[in-house]
């Protein structure tokens, strides 16, 4: 049987940490493709975070991470590689105006 659609399901958001309805949330794929579902498990947003969001391509974003070892440095020493890493790529960021 399939479940109700009014059943309230409650999602929190990884940016955040709110819990919110699942129909005020937005599901993110850290893989970047959302539209392929198979033996996937979505993780969400509340849409005020993802209305914060960039929405340009991530093409390269999770070798990056993983390539500056994100989650296994200390936040500062992070920063720091994945700064480097990242200009020494694609240049500086320059700010807008």
């Amino acid at each position: 049987m399939w479940p109700s659609r009014n059943r309230t399901e409650t999602v929190t958001c990884l940016a955040c940490g709110d819990q919110v309805t699942r129909s005020m949330a937005r599901e993110y794929d850290k893989h970047g493709d959302r539209w392929d579902r198979s033996d996937k498990e979505f993780e969400h947003l509340c849409k005020s975070c993802h209305g914060d969001l960039c929405h340009h391509p991530r093409d390269e974003l999770e070798d990056i991470l993983v390539e500056c070892e994100a989650g296994g440095a200390d936040r500062d020493a992070f920063l720091a590689g994945y700064l480097e890493t990242v200009e020494d790529r694609y240049g500086t960021l320059e700010e807008e105006s």
